[in-house]
């Protein structure tokens, strides 16, 4: 049986969460890559169904890798209600940290995932597929007015099984705000694995406009 109160806290942390609304219209943007010594510039594309091109990296294994990123991003603005994304599932409190994060134990979702809220934002997601299990943790955030975007934040990677460390992900991120929406604007990835070796990933934007809207004859 549902707690209504894990329920309505979680589901109002889930609602504030920043998504881009049915009018977004897509964008262009320039994205210098840089990993260690390599560098790579593309032209990207994200149309307003959120469909993504790349273009300009000739290192297909990159250019893919790039993509996969965009998607990534794009899956966290994507708007979705809390009905569609989590209606069939059960909800109780857990326990609250010494930060003030409660515990959301989910029961019904098909990907075992399990949550922490801090007031009304999400600040840690739980997940286990399949051979490996995953913590992200979220430390910084920004309020646009309109819920928040995840800006600092911490990925943790397990062996479902054994519990063995595989990977650590740190991510740094800002954003801009173009007309009405706010896009990403700069982003750094240190992966760590589990033979402690570090690899630094840049994603930097310029150039970022918005589409024009179609219009209707």
């Amino acid at each position: 049986m549902t707690d209504n109160t894990a329920r309505d806290r979680f589901r109002a942390a889930y609602e504030n969460r920043y998504t881009w609304d049915s009018n977004f219209p897509g964008y262009t943007t320039k994205l210098e890559l840089k990993q260690g010594e390599e560098v790579y510039t593309a032209e990207i594309k994200v149309d307003s169904d959120l469909s993504v091109e790349v273009t300009g990296i000739e290192d297909e294994k990159v250019s893919e890798s790039v993509y996969n990123h965009m998607r990534d991003v794009i899956t966290h603005r994507k708007r979705n209600t809390f009905e569609n994304a989590h209606g069939k599932n059960t909800f109780s409190l857990g326990e609250q940290d010494a930060s003030g994060a409660v515990e959301i134990l989910v029961k019904g979702d098909s990907m075992g995932s399990n949550y922490k809220i801090r007031g009304t934002e999400i600040c840690q997601v739980s997940r286990v597929m399949g051979p490996m299990a995953f913590v992200i943790n979220t430390n910084e955030s920004l309020d646009t007015g309109e819920g928040y975007i995840s800006t600092g934040y911490n990925a943790v990677f397990r062996d479902s099984k054994t519990n063995d460390l595989k990977a650590k992900r740190e991510f740094n991120e800002s954003y801009e705000k173009l007309g009405n929406y706010y896009l990403p604007k700069h982003q750094i990835i240190e992966s760590i694995d589990a033979d402690n070796d570090k690899i630094t990933t840049e994603f930097i934007f310029s150039e970022t406009k918005l589409l024009e809207p179609a219009t209707v004859a």
